[in-house]
């Protein structure tokens, strides 16, 4: 069986994000499952993160390894 490569290269440094970076990112809600998402936006303590699905809407993120996503900032 052959395994495809992943379709995305994430940054897991918190501390080189920058805008245009791709992130996995969880939501609190779905347990860890991951998403991903392109950094808007990178402050001193957070991010602000796009996701594909909704590319007109930022979210508030953590500024860490794999960003949190507040459930009600995403949405759920």
């Amino acid at each position: 069986m052959t395994q495809e490569a992943c379709p995305f290269e994430f940054n897991f440094d918190p501390a080189s994000f920058k805008v245009g970076d791709t992130v996995s990112y969880r939501v609190p809600r779905f347990l860890g499952m991951p998403f991903a998402a392109t950094i808007a936006a990178v402050h001193e303590d957070y991010i602000e993160i796009i996701d594909a699905s909704e590319p007109g809407r930022a979210m508030r993120a953590t500024r860490e390894s794999r960003p949190v996503v507040a459930d009600a900032e995403a949405g759920v």
